[in-house]
């Protein structure tokens, strides 16, 4: 699609104006913390099904798997199977055979009996078992070989180890244009007092883990348009763009 140059050149100028405005970004962060007491984003349904996520992070995907094109979606937490009916309705909408795979060391069973009974379930592969077992890894490998364009989404145990663990594991599926999103980067701007019964925290969260894999790979970059135009996203820093076909090193 062909965008008029005079509105790219308004939009760019809007981005620019966003990404600047740092009271905008302090209001932006209160209303995440705010909205967190209430869990704001577990209020919400895709296609009959609850989705974990911001509204405009949807957004967002949206506009990822439309300019990716991907052939293969992979994403690590299934939850309540809302995120892996978004990924299949977007693949859907764009045509072809693509799919999507859905990682969790637990996909309780009234949550997998509403995603194989979903409309959309002949474009969803389930994967039980840990994101960074060996089993797991090459249960996807075999899912993704030689399937085109694969888009990559963590949202799984949020510690640092894991998080890092995940990116190095998942990052060589995907290839120059498209996206390895590291979700719930956003912990580590929440209240030190925020998460008393997780095992991640403001100093142990998947923003630290981006930093470090980023430091460690050149193939990606944060595409901090992305949160610029968002302002509330749960994943500040977490759209990393590949920039580098090939995979960086990693095992």
């Amino acid at each position: 699609m062909t965008v008029d140059p005079e509105f790219a050149e308004e939009r760019r100028r809007n981005v620019e104006g966003l990404r600047a405005d740092t009271a905008l970004h302090r209001q932006a962060n209160d209303f995440l913390v705010a909205a967190g007491r209430h869990r704001y984003s577990y209020n919400f349904d895709w296609l009959g099904l609850p989705i974990i996520q911001f509204p405009t992070d949807i957004l967002a995907i949206q506009e990822l798997v439309w300019r990716v094109r991907p052939r293969v979606i992979v994403e690590t937490g299934v939850a309540r199977g809302g995120s892996l009916a978004l990924s299949a309705s977007l693949l859907e909408l764009i045509g072809g055979d693509g799919f999507v795979v859905g990682i969790d060391i637990d996909i309780r069973a009234h949550n997998r009996a509403a995603i194989e009974a979903h409309p959309l379930a002949h474009r969803i592969r389930l994967i039980e078992g840990s994101s960074t077992a060996p089993s797991t890894i090459s249960a996807v490998r075999e899912l993704t070989a030689g399937s085109g364009p694969v888009l990559v989404m963590l949202d799984s145990m949020h510690t640092h180890d894991h998080v890092l663990e995940e990116l190095r594991l998942y990052s060589p599926l995907v290839q120059s244009g498209s996206y390895l999103v590291v979700f719930d980067t956003v912990i580590e701007d929440m209240p030190p007092d925020a998460f008393p019964d997780r095992p991640w925290s403001t100093t142990d969260n998947p923003k630290t883990a981006v930093r470090a894999f980023l430091a460690e790979n050149d193939r990606f970059v944060i595409d901090d348009d992305i949160e610029a135009r968002l302002q509330v996203t749960v994943a500040p820093s977490g759209y990393l763009r590949c920039v580098v076909d090939g995979d960086g090193g990693q095992p």
